[in-house]
């Protein structure tokens, strides 16, 4: 995890997602001391919230634009 931590609220929900991979993956290593898994669990928590947060308020979007039922939204014409 790197030393100066951007806030979760600020990330986007892309690179959000990839430091929440990374920190699962070394803390599924195994090899962390107890305090830097505790902060790894932390910083994880804060980020998962974030993204479950993004998620919730796309599949919102679309539920209000495609009047509460979920449909493929049409394809972009060329």
């Amino acid at each position: 995890m790197p030393k100066t931590t951007v806030p979760a609220d600020d990330m986007a929900f892309e690179k959000a997602l990839e430091e929440l991979e990374a920190i699962v993956a070394r803390m599924e290593d195994g090899k962390l001391p107890l305090e830097e898994s505790l902060a790894a669990y932390q910083r994880g928590a804060e980020l998962l919230r974030h993204c479950e947060g993004k998620l919730s308020a796309a599949q919102a979007r679309i539920s209000v634009l495609e009047g509460e039922a979920l449909k493929d939204l049409p394809a972009a014409e060329s």
